[in-house]
């Protein structure tokens, strides 16, 4: 299948891509404690490819920035194909449309046949876009939000509204640059920028919504970006954006709760041993995502047990 897609998508025939793109029933992934969340852009076969070896708790399907414009419709029929091809996946898959007046509206209602974990949208403003969505929305699908206009930060407090609002995205390059503030503030020790990380951490909380802290994007910068990890454990997130595979190492190394570790992976061990009695190997728990043979054992390898 995968000699077919890469020929119509090296060839640019949408209509052949699009064939390919078959609506289904996939399993959610439900899972709530990512640590990692990698972006990857969905005109990039090769990188899509990799999805089942990838490192990361959450894999964001990217068809907004570093796509062009040129690319944004083969991008999203590839999205809808990989969904297809992971209709059970270890990994929550979330796919960022595009803002909703570029497009996201559409995608939106095109992927709602695919069924991904979650959608992201970028640049959202207020409940009323919030409330526009989550009618479109297929009501099994997750809602996530990037925080990344100065009215969805005057706003961030109101923007929950429903339970299916789950993860809010810090998106500060785009947040800056829309208050008119210099990215050069974007440093361990300026005030301003503990500030803001404090204020969306806390007012996720109370929210119960997941926060994830921002991408930095000077991803060969491994030593500071392990600072930043480290100041935004200390200050209570649990969860970072990636553009690499590095910061994905980092992130998991440093975002790791041992104690929590441990009493998920007794939790796992217990659950898959109770359906493989009754003859199933593979199921999806509300707490803990797809548990298959691969995540059983990985658990009891947490946990050295033979």
């Amino acid at each position: 299948m995968l000699s077919k897609i890469e020929k119509a998508f090296q060839e640019r025939d949408l209509v052949a891509l699009d064939a390919l793109a078959e609506p289904t029933f996939r399993i959610l992934n439900k899972r709530s404690d990512f640590r990692s969340v990698l972006m990857l852009s969905c005109n990039n076969l090769k990188h899509l490819n990799k999805i089942e070896n990838l490192d990361a708790d959450c894999i964001m399907l990217n068809l907004e920035d570093g796509v062009s414009k040129e690319d944004k419709h083969f991008a999203l029929v590839l999205c809808a194909i990989f969904l297809t091809k992971h209709r059970e996946c270890s990994k929550k898959l979330v796919v960022r449309v595009n803002a909703l007046d570029e497009g996201g509206y559409e995608e939106i209602t095109y992927l709602n046949q695919f069924m991904p974990d979650a959608i992201r949208v970028p640049k959202i403003k207020n409940k009323k876009e919030v409330d526009n969505v989550l009618a479109l929305l297929n009501e099994d699908i997750e809602l996530h939000l990037s925080i990344e206009t100065s009215e969805a930060w005057h706003n961030l407090a109101t923007l929950k509204g429903n339970l299916r609002v789950t993860t809010f995205y810090l998106g500060i390059l785009d947040l800056f640059a829309d208050m008119k503030l210099s990215q050069s503030l974007i440093n361990l020790n300026n005030p301003t920028m503990l500030y803001m990380l404090s204020h969306f951490l806390i007012t996720s909380r109370a929210m119960k919504v997941k926060p994830v802290s921002f991408v930095y994007q000077e991803f060969k910068n491994l030593d500071e970006f392990s600072l930043w990890i480290e100041l935004e454990k200390s200050m209570g997130y649990d969860s970072k954006g990636c553009i690499s595979p590095d910061q994905v190492k980092l992130v998991n190394e440093i975002f790791v709760d041992e104690e929590a570790q441990i009493n998920r992976a007794k939790v796992i061990v217990k659950l898959f041993e109770m359906h493989r009695d009754t003859g199933v190997t593979g199921f999806v728990d509300e707490e803990y995502g797809f548990v298959d043979e691969p995540i059983y054992k990985g658990a009891l390898a947490l946990l050295n047990i033979n």
